[in-house]
């Protein structure tokens, strides 16, 4: 199975950002990937009220255009993530819309698949600077697997961004058999440049899987810069493809037979050992740390 990973520099328009989209979309098509990723919120970036603003549900021009695009091409089109306008927001129409950061899985044949809403959000101070996702987006709380449709019905695992610095999500779509794994990103420029590789490194390794990682690049409106360096990594930790600094596509061919062999020759996901994995303490205790002695 050939993939393809798609690296954007998006803006607060979204008929710029979807005229890009679909003309890399094509060309990694084009290159023969079966499979093919977008970036997190690749229909709109910007500030809080610019997110809003270009809010869509999964009726709209976004998903829409996913589906028809997946259709026509033949492929997987796991469309990045958007700004997701929720039905809750149909709810109270007098207060700020609620959304989601959602990422598609659309079929061959123009389905969707799957939707998965990014359940770690990014509220950290990076450099000084602080990100407060959930200012504007609702937390999903579902790990997400889905179906591939090359000839061996893959299991394609779904993850956003700042999920990546959580293994546990991880392993657990290891576990339901994922051999493929997504990660559409926005990474910031200083987390791109230290931290990006060796964490999709680690991701790869541990769960003996493909990983699909394509990140934004450059700036933003409001300032933020993401830092590119899109990313198609083998279970052997192996980098099969990495984007250069621009907008573009990325592909490579995934050998899923090496990354069976991989998991059978050092079977580290046999060897787990939950019955002494004990985390009813750790559970309890992991949002300030382990307590010491009074």
């Amino acid at each position: 199975m050939r993939a393809g990973a798609i690296q954007l520099n998006a803006r607060d328009d979204f008929s710029h950002n979807l005229s890009t989209a679909d003309r890399l979309v094509r060309e990694a098509a084009s290159r023969g990937a079966e499979l093919v990723v977008l970036p997190e919120v690749w229909s709109t970036i910007g500030p809080r009220d610019v997110m809003r603003g270009g809010a869509q549900t999964l009726e709209g021009e976004a998903i829409s255009w996913a589906r028809a695009t997946a259709a026509k091409l033949g492929v997987d089109l796991v469309a990045g993530s958007i700004v997701e306008r929720t039905r809750a927001a149909d709810t109270n129409p007098a207060g700020p819309p609620r959304c989601a950061n959602t990422s598609v899985h659309v079929g061959r044949d123009g389905d969707v698949l799957a939707v998965y809403r990014k359940i770690h959000l990014f509220d950290v101070e990076i450099e000084g600077q602080v990100h407060a996702e959930s200012a504007t987006f609702d937390g999903g709380s579902e790990v997400v697997t889905s179906t591939l449709g090359d000839p061996e019905r893959t299991t394609l695992g779904m993850s956003i961004c700042f999920d990546l610095r959580f293994p546990e999500l991880y392993r657990i779509l290891a576990l339901r058999g994922a051999e493929v794994v997504t990660v559409p990103s926005a990474f910031t420029l200083p987390t791109t440049r230290d931290h990006w590789e060796p964490l999709l490194r680690a991701r790869a390794i541990e769960n003996q899987c493909f990983v699909v990682a394509p990140n934004q690049i450059g700036e933003h409106p409001g300032g933020n810069r993401s830092g590119g360096r899109s990313l198609i990594v083998d279970p052997w930790g192996t980098v099969l493809a990495c984007a250069p600094d621009t907008e573009c596509a990325i592909v490579a061919e995934l050998d899923l037979s090496r990354g069976r062999a991989i998991r059978t020759r050092l079977p580290t996901l046999a060897r787990r050992r939950p019955d002494a994995y004990d985390w009813g303490a750790e559970r309890e205790e992991g949002r300030g740390g382990r307590r010491g002695p009074a």
